[in-house]
């Protein structure tokens, strides 16, 4: 069966300015539900980006851990951590604790990281009373609109994180990297094309170099596929930022991202990817 007679097969409501929404009556049997429409669901997204079914009535984490199996290959665990998380079961987790007065800026989920997931999957077991919104962008569309000599030199130098592990802020060493033995700490970065170094306070350095540009992997699109914005100090509230580089140093701060060169990013450029 051909792509477009699968994605036919579904009733998706395709409105401008929202994702791709396709309202379904809950039959008892999630899980079925999901394996019998995963290649349909599947060709939605390739197609569009993103589809949100509503009215499957998902009832706990363990039947929302199983219709995520059914409708990827298999789930990732997730490793290089920014916050804890509950885990409910290998490769489903809550999502981040974040303040409820603070948006989230647009990021790819994990593209630091060498390997990352092609789905993502996301569910709601708790509507919020107000507010909640999961927001969502196109990866090629910003692309085109941000500055084309802005997106050449990404395209060409990738983007650099750099990190600092400590015990007073973000994600401790163990929990980013699953354990706090060394060795094995070592030998991970080592994998996966991390630079470290370990602080005579007992703190942990690292930076990693990663494409900034990538062609999506069923359509050939170039895409804006980074978390160049979303970690970089610019973003950052002003007071905290501050308060930050006073208490750490600048180069210190937990997190921040620049040119993959090495050269750090203005303030006024990271305003421009946030506001695109």
């Amino acid at each position: 069966m051909s792509s477009p007679s699968l994605a036919s097969l579904l009733e998706v409501d395709l409105q401008p300015g929202k994702p791709p929404i396709l309202t379904v009556e809950a039959t008892g049997d999630a899980p079925g539900w999901a394996s019998e429409h995963r290649d349909a669901l599947r060709t939605v997204v390739a197609e569009h980006g993103s589809v949100l079914v509503r009215g499957l009535d998902l009832r706990d984490a363990a039947e929302t851990t199983a219709v995520f199996r059914r409708l990827s290959t298999s789930l990732m665990t997730e490793s290089e951590a920014f916050a804890a998380r509950q885990v409910y079961a290998d490769g489903v987790y809550s999502s981040a604790t974040w303040p409820a007065n603070q948006p989230m800026c647009m990021h790819h989920e994990l593209s630091y990281r060498l390997e990352v997931p092609s789905l993502m999957l996301f569910a709601c077991l708790s509507a919020p009373t107000s507010g909640g919104a999961t927001a969502v962008s196109d990866s090629p569309t910003v692309l085109e609109a941000l500055p084309k000599d802005l997106t050449e030199r990404f395209e060409r130098d990738g983007w650099l994180l750099t990190r600092s592990y400590n015990d007073e802020i973000g994600a401790t060493v163990a929990e980013a990297f699953g354990t706090d033995d060394r060795s094995s700490v070592e030998t991970y970065c080592r994998a996966n094309a991390i630079e470290f170094a370990w602080q005579p306070d007992g703190g942990l350095r690292t930076r990693q170099r990663r494409s900034a540009v990538v062609h999506h992997p069923i359509t050939g699109e170039r895409c804006f596929f980074n978390q160049i914005a979303f970690l970089n100090e610019w973003t950052i509230a002003a007071e905290i930022r501050e308060y930050l580089v006073d208490v750490y140093g600048a180069e210190g701060l937990p997190f921040n991202t620049g040119f993959g060169t090495g050269e750090p990013l203005s303030a006024e450029i990271v305003e421009q990817i946030n506001a695109v």
